[in-house]
């Protein structure tokens, strides 16, 4: 059973808390619409966050595999020399997207010199499949970015969905019960106290009536 709220059986209390219960249900439906939006969101992040993991997997595993044949071909120093100094730089903007009261984030970048390419090295003493593996590091940044994005909105719609539910269960098994079950005893108390009271009247009117019969009486004899 419910516990019950310590307030006073009063009608006035007893309006108050109809109101509370009113506000109560209309909450849970909201929350329960919301916990039920943010799961279909969140089921199609993962789907999405699936695909993507293995898309850049498969990719970073052609990259490291290049990497490899060209270290074996082409000096470590040579390959350091190559690469330390970059040809362009790229910028890396964040907004955010509100999706059910959840500001989750969007990544995107450009290049500064769009024209200048990619390879900051001359092809005389470094091997093809280092261009590969540059060309390949290039061209999989995008998924990078839009996967990294893809798991921080997933780990955050979790953590809504998780707050949503607590709060959904609060009012469901707690607080819709509790006002329910307060309700119903001052719903009844406040009955039994009309019963007693219109009882209480009505000995009052039989003892009225009786006395006027019986001074009626008197004053006939």
């Amino acid at each position: 059973m419910a516990e019950i709220l310590n307030v006073n059986p009063t009608r006035m209390e007893l309006g108050k808390l109809k109101k509370r219960l009113t506000t109560a249900r209309r909450g849970h439906k909201l929350l329960k619409d919301k916990c039920d939006e943010l799961m279909k969101t969140f089921l199609e992040c993962v789907r999405e966050n699936k695909e993507l993991r293995k898309e850049v997997e498969r990719a970073m595993t052609g990259i490291h595999a290049s990497f490899t044949v060209a270290s074996s071909l082409t000096s470590e120093k040579i390959i350091e020399e190559s690469l330390i100094y970059p040809k362009n730089e790229g910028e890396l903007s964040v907004t955010t997207k509100n999706i059910m009261s959840v500001n989750v984030p969007e990544y995107s970048y450009k290049m500064k010199r769009e024209t200048d390419g990619i390879y900051s090295y001359g092809f005389a003493f470094t091997s093809g499949e280092l261009d590969d593996a540059i060309e390949e590091l290039s061209s999989v940044l995008p998924s990078l970015l839009r996967l990294a994005e893809v798991e921080k909105r997933s780990q955050m719609l979790a953590e809504e969905i998780e707050k949503t539910r607590r709060r959904v269960n609060a009012l469901e098994y707690t607080m819709i019960p509790q006002l329910e079950a307060t309700i119903k005893v001052i719903s009844m108390k406040l009955g039994e106290n009309e019963r007693s009271n219109l009882t209480r009247l009505m000995k009052v009117k039989d003892m009225m009536l009786k006395e006027s019969i019986e001074q009626a009486r008197s004053q006939n004899y």
